[in-house]
């Protein structure tokens, strides 16, 4: 099995006390047995604590909470996507009474969200709430607390209730609530989204997912993955006779929630063909990737085809 390790931020990675290198967001890979129990240790610099674990296959079958796994073919794809801090002091970073809550943003450890109110919560909340600023805005006639870090905003409802957490990158309060959220795809898309509010709930009323730059045909079989998963125009991709089967083309590919650039190995077994990994949950930070071809004429996608 080839293992390829890949970290959330820079780390030391050493398999049986023997230093192998440095891993991030690039891949570094080895070849292993899971019979052979091998022992990996990857520490993080920035005053974070390390982890370690035996590569094993109960390891291949449960990772660990801190890791997601993705198993595709003969491949591993183990991704360390957090790492504790060694300073677990209580910060306030934001407090204030809000309609009789008392809503607070702290750190300790990571960032999470504490509103006492008609009842009480406690949530963590992303990393880049470690620094916020907040507002109070008119949604549909109510007051809503809304708590901006980086480029996630966070809306409080009058009962101290969180109502909404995503990422945006342009959010207008009015009759509705109005977002848009910038994907990380090769068009650039984004979803614009409009959402009602009752007082007590969001609900989302409409929504389209819009392409901001046209894909080379290089990665136009991508894109049009890409645009599957977040529900946009992918029928613009496909030829005639498969344009007419578009609506069954979601039930076929399944519920996959991401898309990936297969390995370098992948491409030495089946050669040079327009191929994506589409990646589906498996249990609780497991995943399988499986890669799908394409055929492409005249411009356009002809045939769909698992990569077999």
């Amino acid at each position: 099995m080839r293992v390829y390790f890949l970290s959330c931020t820079p780390a030391a990675l050493r398999l049986n006390g023997m230093y192998i290198g440095t891993v991030d967001g690039f891949e570094r890979h080895i070849e292993l047995n899971p019979s052979d129990s091998v022992f990996a240790e990857i520490t993080p610099g920035d005053n974070l604590h390390g982890v370690n674990f035996f590569l094993d296959e109960k390891f291949f079958s449960c990772p660990p909470s801190f890791a997601d796994l993705y198993l595709a073919e003969n491949d591993a794809f183990v991704y360390i996507r957090e790492y504790a801090p060694k300073d677990v002091n209580i910060e306030v970073i934001y407090q204030t009474r809000f309609l009789g809550n008392l809503i607070t943003v702290f750190k300790q450890g990571g960032v999470y969200l504490s509103a006492e109110g008609r009842e009480f919560d406690l949530s963590p909340l992303p990393s880049t709430f470690s620094n916020v600023t907040a507002e109070v805005k008119t949604l549909a006639g109510m007051e809503v607390l809304a708590v901006y870090g980086g480029k996630y905003l966070l809306i409080i409802s009058g009962s101290g209730e969180k109502i909404f957490l995503n990422a945006v990158e342009d959010a207008e309060f009015g009759a509705t609530l109005k977002t848009v959220t910038p994907f990380e795809t090769c068009t650039a898309s984004k979803a614009e989204c409009e959402y009602s509010y009752d007082g007590d709930k969001l609900t989302l009323t409409a929504g389209r997912t819009v392409e901001t730059y046209a894909p080379g045909e290089d990665v136009m079989h991508f894109a049009f993955f890409e645009s599957v998963l977040t529900r946009g125009d992918y029928k613009k991709y496909l030829d005639g006779e498969l344009a007419e089967k578009a609506g069954a083309l979601k039930e076929y590919l399944g519920d996959f929630i991401a898309v990936t650039v297969p390995p370098e190995k992948f491409f030495a077994l089946h050669g040079d063909i327009k191929s994506a990994g589409l990646v589906y949950p498996k249990n609780k930070n497991l995943f399988e990737i499986k890669y799908f071809a394409v055929d492409v004429k005249d411009g356009k996608i002809s045939n769909i085809y698992p990569a077999e």
